[in-house]
């Protein structure tokens, strides 16, 4: 069993093996994924809701773009797409978080242990 800490900044696993998943709880806490097989179905549908993710930060950052670009968005435009760009932000730190946890460890010089 998983206990988590009623602060979020407390919300990190010490367990090793375990992925984070693109997604949270009803609460909002981390979802993680323990498994030895990288193409199970939980695993693929994480792959595949990163990718969209990903995908529509990338749109969105276009959109972002040619909104300033144009100097005609009023505060309440602005305010909503800074909403967006903040739960793009969030998806895309997530991504990485779990990308990078699941990187080989290296070695000092390097080499994967």
């Amino acid at each position: 069993m998983v206990e988590y800490a009623r602060d979020p900044s407390q919300w990190e696993l010490t367990l090793t093996g375990l992925r984070l998943l693109p997604w949270s709880d009803p609460e909002g806490r981390p979802c993680y994924l323990s498994s030895d097989n990288d193409h199970s179905p939980l695993n693929r549908r994480a792959d595949q809701v990163e990718a969209l993710q990903l995908s529509m930060g990338t749109q969105l950052l276009g959109h972002a773009r040619s909104l300033l670009d144009e100097h005609k968005a009023d505060a309440q435009e602005l305010r909503f797409l800074s909403e967006r760009l903040c739960e793009a932000l969030r998806d895309v730190l997530r991504v990485a978080e779990s990308r990078g946890e699941r990187l080989p460890d290296s070695d000092e010089d390097g080499s994967p242990d």
